[in-house]
């Protein structure tokens, strides 16, 4: 004999009125595809307009009033052959009142509907969970089936026989799919350095497995209180999901109205709007306009989602790394961009693991045991910028987690049995500083900075920013912040109700208002990246072609590597952003001449010879000048010839041959101390070097 647990409820015929009135048609397509399909959608808005009490009702008693619709969906669906349909409900569209960010969520809304937004920080694998638990008498053998709806397992109180041992029966229980999630308030609610907080979700059934670590989500659901671990009177919290909404909020999906929106292309007609555009990045910051400019290329991006007829993904994000002196304003310019794009995050190099910054598969308490996949910063930031700063401060492990993140844009996972692969789909702007603080001019720029070669090589632009101690720049500078220190004074007075002259306000506002306001430019690069995709014209391939090869050639002359197929990648992103610029669909002369010629500004800074000026690549992927590599194969081939001769070569022997092939003594000393210090040669006596190894 069995025994199954039921309740009557009343809401039951008020909920059968209105779903035959909205959703009878949708009820019976579900019945004829269940259980392939096992959930109905309502939408809150009709609810509350059909019965505004059944509609408060359900925010208030969530538990009381899905029960009662699922009833109502079964009772509209009692003429059909099928005899186990038990779809879910799930809801969308409820009261913007009802929806908290989880810093806000209190004891206030325990047990009430309520949505929460967030991005999926950790997730683990799919378990089973008992929905109907049946039960066995070990003495009269009387079946009990007991719904779960909680964490714990309900049992039965007494049996019919006065007696309260039972055994769970698994093979007689029916299971669904459990899953956990963890997630964590977007990183944009955050006020200065407060730490984002989260919640644990729990999904059941038809919502598991539909979501990867970096998901943006706003979670229905119902706040429940978990029982604690220990003898204590504080409970711990979790957010049992009714429904899901994926609100992957990128530059794309910024809401613009129609009068925006006639801003926006009236705006992009305007002959000077690079310079309207450049002028509002950063403009309390004086100078650098070409690395303004650049960054304003990065924000509109090449273009997306392009597939070659192979398959292969073409990157359109342009990454960026800006290298300077302390004081030169680095920080403050990737602030101005975190402002700027509404999905960004903000790290530094030297606080971030590999882990933290890619994605990662560990074991703890929050998988029961198991694993538990869990996001990092540029996984997070999939859809939007990332800002990176202390980029020379990661060690060696992290910095290499960054290769196949920056260039493939994805991050793999292989740990434990666990192959996965999330999406980094994001432009990265990063600053680092010099080894020893500040350049030395005498130098060569890449042997300055901690970042190795492969890594640069990713990068499609790199800024060398120096603060040269020029006098009339100087005067500039100081005005320039001074002049914003006093308008600031101005609105802080302003703020407190004090009396100011409004016309001293206007002419110091003028140096460190932006040409274009934030809203308004978030809003244009966001339009023409959702509605501009650039064709490039045959001629126009013709231009980047011929530029490409001119490069080439020119380094086939001097033995020099002076561009690379990543260049002229790089070169095509910077042409079509600048193309998106001007809303226009095809990329023109303007385009590509902007391009080459901010391409070219940021070679020369990093990727030119200081003895001959020539730009070589090779500086870029090997740290090294050409011409100091020739050099020093020169200076190794003099040291063979010198030790056929002789165990025990002097210095000054190496230098007077060196001479013979212009290498002046100073480079030549500097090439030999260099091979000392690798273990090719080593100094037995003062003035004296010896072979360890053949030199070829």
């Amino acid at each position: 004999m069995e025994v199954e647990s039921a309740t009557y409820n009343p809401l039951v015929g008020k909920f059968e009125a209105f779903l035959r009135d909205e959703y009878f048609s949708q009820i019976q397509k579900l019945a004829e595809r269940y259980p392939e399909e096992k959930s109905l959608e309502i939408d809150y808005k009709k609810l509350d307009k059909f019965n505004i009490d059944l509609a408060d009702e359900l925010l208030e008693n969530p538990n009381t009033v899905i029960d009662a619709i699922k009833k109502a969906v079964q009772g509209i669906d009692s003429g059909s052959e099928t005899t186990d349909f038990e779809p879910h409900v799930r809801f969308i569209n409820i009261p913007r009142e009802e929806k908290h960010l989880i810093t806000n969520i209190n004891a206030s809304h325990l047990n009430k509907l309520i949505a929460v937004e967030g991005v999926v920080r950790l997730m683990v694998d799919v378990l089973p969970k008992l929905k109907l638990a049946a039960f066995r008498c070990k003495k009269c053998g009387r079946v009990y089936r007991i719904p779960q709806n909680d964490l714990e397992l309900t049992r039965p109180g007494f049996c019919e026989c006065d007696r309260r041992e039972f055994e769970l029966m698994l093979e007689e229980s029916t299971f669904i799919d459990f899953q956990k999630i963890q997630i964590q308030e977007p990183l944009e609610y955050m006020k200065g350095g407060e730490q984002a907080k989260y919640i644990e979700v729990l999904l059941e059934d038809d919502l598991t497995n539909k979501l990867t670590p970096g998901a943006r989500i706003e979670v229905i659901g119902t706040l429940r209180l978990r029982p604690p671990v220990k003898k204590t009177s504080v409970y711990g919290r979790y957010l049992e999901a009714n429904n899901f909404i994926q609100t992957q909020k990128e530059f794309e999906e910024v809401d613009i109205t129609p009068k925006e929106e006639k801003q926006i292309i009236e705006l992009a007609k305007d002959p000077e709007i690079y310079d309207k555009l450049m002028k509002s990045i950063a403009p309390g910051i004086y100078g650098n306009e070409r690395i303004k400019e650049s960054l304003v290329l990065q924000l509109f991006s090449g273009t997306p989602h392009k597939i070659q007829p192979d398959g292969k993904k073409i990157r359109s994000d342009i990454h960026i790394l800006l290298i300077g002196d302390p004081g030169v304003g680095k920080s403050e310019l990737m602030g101005y961009v975190h402002r700027l794009a509404p999905k960004s995050i903000v790290v530094s190099g030297k606080s971030s693991s590999a882990a933290g910054l890619t994605a990662s598969a560990e074991k703890d308490e929050f998988g029961e045991g198991g694993w538990t996949l869990k996001a990092g910063a540029l996984v997070l930031a999939n859809g939007g910028q990332a800002m990176i700063d202390e980029f020379d401060k990661m060690t060696e492990e992290d910095r290499s987690s960054m290769h196949e993140a920056m260039e493939q844009q994805t991050v793999s996972i292989a740990k434990a049995g666990i192959v996965a692969q999330f999406k980094t789909q994001t432009s990265v702007l990063a600053s680092a500083n010099p080894k020893y603080g500040r350049f030395d001019p005498n130098e060569l720029a890449t042997t300055q900075f901690d970042v190795p070669p492969p890594l640069l090589s990713r990068f499609d632009l790199i800024f060398v920013i120096r603060d040269e101690t020029k006098a009339d720049q100087d005067r500039k500078i100081a005005n320039h912040i001074l002049k914003g220190n006093y308008a600031a004074g101005l609105i802080a007075r302003q703020s407190q109700n004090k009396e100011i002259v409004l016309s001293d306000l206007e002419k110091a506002e003028e140096i460190i208002k932006p040409v274009i306001e934030i809203d308004l430019m978030r809003k244009y690069i966001a339009y023409a990246r959702r509605e501009m995709i650039p064709v490039i014209k045959p001629k126009m391939m013709d231009r980047i072609a011929n530029f490409y090869m001119e490069l080439r050639s020119h380094g086939r002359k001097e033995g020099v590597v002076s561009a690379t197929a990543r260049q002229l990648q790089a070169i095509i992103r910077l042409s079509e952003a600048s193309a998106k610029i001007r809303l226009s669909s095809e990329i023109e002369e303007q385009d590509i001449e902007k391009a080459i010629d901010i391409f070219r500004y940021s070679l020369e800074m990093v990727a030119k010879d200081p003895e001959t000026g020539r730009l070589d690549i090779g500086i870029i992927g090997t740290g090294k000048t050409q011409s100091s590599v020739n050099k020093m194969k020169q200076i190794m081939k003099i040291i063979a010839e010198l030790s056929a001769e002789k165990d025990l070569i002097h210095k000054d022997d190496i230098v007077k041959h060196a001479k013979d092939h212009d290498i002046d003594e100073d480079k030549a000393l500097e090439i030999i101390s260099a091979m000392i210090k690798k273990g090719e040669l080593y100094e037995p006596k003062r003035k004296y070097v010896k072979m360890i190894k053949k030199i070829e």
